[in-house]
């Protein structure tokens, strides 16, 4: 079977830390925002600040971090920052223990998570390059994001058991533990990682910092999806405190309706990132990328029209399972097609800039909204996220896919490089 070929040891050993350290971040769902309410008492001003600051501020601190990952040894650049993660968090139930915490403690915590997470995806997608064959990068990234909506699927329900029994600290050291396993895990990856060698100046330069959005931005396909990623992960991201809003508080869905509504559709992640290799395989890559790329926007603007009762919890469960399902499939594509499109030497790099672009968008995008939300009301603003993202399709890359499946067409022609498309 296609998707179920060995990739190598290597591989095993990423996609167990992998593994490990998303069961850990599921099952800590939420918890800064629950030890903030619950332990610390503070109002819905602060937890709003918690989740939107923390992100923020931790992309920005990311921004020196792919140039000084892109010329180190990437497994231990992963290993540090899993274990400046399990420090961080481990920091909240200690000071917790001795009567110390504070708000402004879960603050610098979730900054400097936020920027460690950014260094390890991007670390890690170096790592990936180098440990899998081109060839074998959808079916690599199509596994890891099956993992993601397995741990989606299970962490919740796994950490609110948790929560209801120990309390909310508990799910935070989980979390901790969870980083170090992660550690442990890369440190077993077998063979020896060359240093990578730099081609230009050794010092650092003010140039590198951008360096990233520049290579992003002279590729006319790359530069398409990651307009167009950005702005549909912010739109959805920006409506999910909307609709926890809608469905607890307008239409009175109890919180295990609610829960039960947005976590069972992760089956369909699930299935839609095992389906995506066969689908590239017998489709090609360009194709599920756009088809998929637009089927995944068409689902959201629904939920405005939500009503109560078993008819809202059947019609947010249907939509949810085909938003998830498109992003299944869309994601892992996505992910091995930009690798294949970056020289290794610019991974880490690139993919700093494309995460601290992502997490920026949604943090900026979720303030907003709920602003909006305040003044138009939960359903209009959900509403006006669906239109923004029904017009997202037109950003992927159409007459870029053309104009190469056109060459293709006419003869072989060379690998893509990242300048190629300019």
């Amino acid at each position: 079977m296609l998707a179920g070929r060995s990739l190598g040891r290597g591989f095993d050993w990423l996609w167990a830390a992998f593994a490990i350290s998303a069961v850990g971040t599921w099952v800590a769902f939420d918890a800064f925002p629950l030890i903030a309410i619950l332990v610390l008492h503070v109002g819905p001003g602060a937890v709003s600040a918690l989740a939107a600051v923390g992100p923020l501020a931790g992309a920005a601190m990311a921004v020196p971090l792919g140039p000084w990952i892109e010329f180190r040894r990437k497994q231990p650049v992963m290993i540090a920052m899993d274990i400046v993660r399990f420090a961080a968090m481990l920091s909240v139930p200690v000071a917790f223990m001795l009567g110390w915490l504070s708000f402004a403690q879960l603050l610098v915590v979730s900054v400097i998570v936020a920027a460690a997470d950014i260094a390890f995806r991007a670390a890690s997608g170096a790592c990936l390059k180098a440990l899998v064959k081109p060839e074998d990068l959808v079916i690599a990234n199509g596994r890891l994001e099956a993992t993601i909506w397995t741990a989606t699927a299970i962490g919740p329900p796994l950490g609110g058991a948790a929560i209801g029994v120990f309390g909310s600290v508990v799910t935070v050291v989980a979390n901790a533990i969870s980083y170090l396993l992660s550690a442990a895990a890369i440190r077993a990856i077998a063979g020896t990682e060359p240093v990578p060698a730099r081609r230009d100046a050794p010092a650092f330069r003010a140039a590198d910092l951008l360096a990233g959005w520049r290579y992003i931005l002279v590729h006319s396909a790359l530069r398409s999806f990651f307009f167009n990623s950005v702005l549909v992960n912010g739109l959805i991201m920006a409506t999910a405190p909307l609709l926890a809003v809608l469905m607890l508080g307008d239409l009175g869905f109890a919180p295990w309706q609610y829960g039960l509504a947005l976590g069972a559709p992760c089956i369909g992640g699930l299935i839609g990132a095992r389906l995506a290799p066969t689908l590239v395989a017998r489709f090609g890559q360009h194709a599920v990328l756009l088809i998929a790329g637009t089927l995944r926007v068409c689902w959201s603007v629904c939920l405005a029209f939500m009503p109560k009762g078993a008819a809202g919890i059947v019609l947010v469960f249907l939509l949810q399972f085909g938003l998830v399902t498109c992003i299944g499939v869309f994601t892992p594509v996505l992910a091995a097609y930009r690798l294949g499109q970056i020289e290794m030497d610019r991974t880490a790099r690139i993919l700093t800039a494309w995460s601290i672009t992502s997490s920026a968008s949604i943090a900026l995008l979720t303030a907003f909204w709920g602003v909006l939300a305040a003044l138009a009301g939960a359903r209009a603003a959900i509403a006006i996220s669906g239109l923004l993202l029904l017009l997202t399709p037109l950003l992927l890359p159409w007459r870029a896919f053309a104009a190469i499946n056109a060459r293709q067409a006419h003869g072989p022609m060379q690998t893509p490089q990242l300048a190629a498309d300019a």
